[in-house]
């Protein structure tokens, strides 16, 4: 995730650099290295570069690096002859690349050719199986063409090999979300918790799947995720505290006529809406009382 600093600094040399004040390379440099996707500037300072041969010259290898940039940019601007161009520089560079073989497929991709990138794509996996872009470019390649259960099952195929991908999982998860498969979404954040239980986005996730599944002990496990998201943000979660109400008034419903073990105590909500009503006041004022009428539905 880029932080506000890198974003700012960013953000200062694309400035600098459209008023004449320099600093292409580094802009270029820092944008790759942030893993942020800027196509048209990227695409446009890029070729100032490539096509300057004073100022191609002086990167050494990472010129390079810098057609592999562009083209990409140049896909995503869908200026493909650019990108051809690009591919066609590298390809004579490095006629065995692999990693030229990927921008290859992902030129097929841009220009619609799905088949055509497939077949690129198993081909380049038969020599190496555990190329993470190609599995990815296959996920991505499904989704485009609006094809979710491949999607779903390139990742899942995936997962099966690089089950430490965070985002992959997540991805996982929403796409399941989408598709109301509330358990297997379940399941993908049960895993990101394991693997990653001090990340509050997980916990507030799985709350929220396990409320829309509903039943006292999926309600009672939401109500537990909630309050551990309060609790990994230090009390500041407003998503959180409407959770721990919301289920708090779920379970009473369901609970009805039940052994008084099923019904919840009122401590932990009582304290939950005292946050929210502390929170809206300080924040949206004009929405307190809003705030109030939903509380009060809620018999809270």
């Amino acid at each position: 995730m880029v932080s506000k600093t890198e974003e700012t600094q960013l953000n200062r040399l694309e400035i600098q650099v459209d008023n004449g004040g320099g600093g292409a390379w580094e802009y270029l440099c820092l944008a790759r290295k942030l893993k942020v996707r800027r196509p048209e500037k990227v695409l446009k300072y890029g070729l100032s570069i490539l096509n300057d041969s004073k100022k191609r010259s002086a990167l050494g290898p990472e010129e390079w690096t810098l057609y592999e940039q562009v083209a990409i940019a140049a896909m995503d601007c869908q200026c493909l002859d650019v990108a051809k161009d690009c591919i066609k520089v590298l390809r004579k560079k490095f006629p065995e690349s692999k990693r030229v073989g990927r921008l290859e497929g992902m030129l097929l991709e841009a220009k619609g050719l799905w088949g055509e990138a497939e077949k690129a794509y198993s081909s380049l996996l038969e020599d190496n199986p555990l190329d993470q872009v190609i599995h990815k470019r296959r996920v991505a390649m499904a989704k485009a063409q609006g094809n979710i259960s491949a999607a779903i099952e390139w990742l899942n195929k995936y997962l099966e090999i690089f089950m430490a991908d965070h985002d992959a999982w997540r991805e996982l998860a929403e796409i399941y979300v989408s598709l109301q498969m509330y358990k297997q979404a379940a399941f993908c954040y049960e895993e990101l918790i394991l693997s990653q239980p001090t990340v509050p986005l997980y916990h507030l996730a799985y709350a929220d799947v396990l409320y829309t599944l509903g039943g006292v002990e999926n309600l009672q496990t939401a109500k537990k995720y909630y309050a551990s998201t309060i609790d990994l943000t230090g009390g500041k979660n407003t998503r959180a505290l409407l959770g721990i109400c919301l289920c708090t008034s779920a379970i009473g419903q369901v609970s009805k006529g039940r052994n008084k073990e099923d019904k919840e105590s009122p401590e932990l909500q009582s304290l939950a809406a005292k946050a929210l009503e502390k929170d809206y006041k300080e924040r949206a004022d004009d929405k307190h009382g809003l705030l109030t009428c939903v509380l009060r539905s809620l018999k809270i």
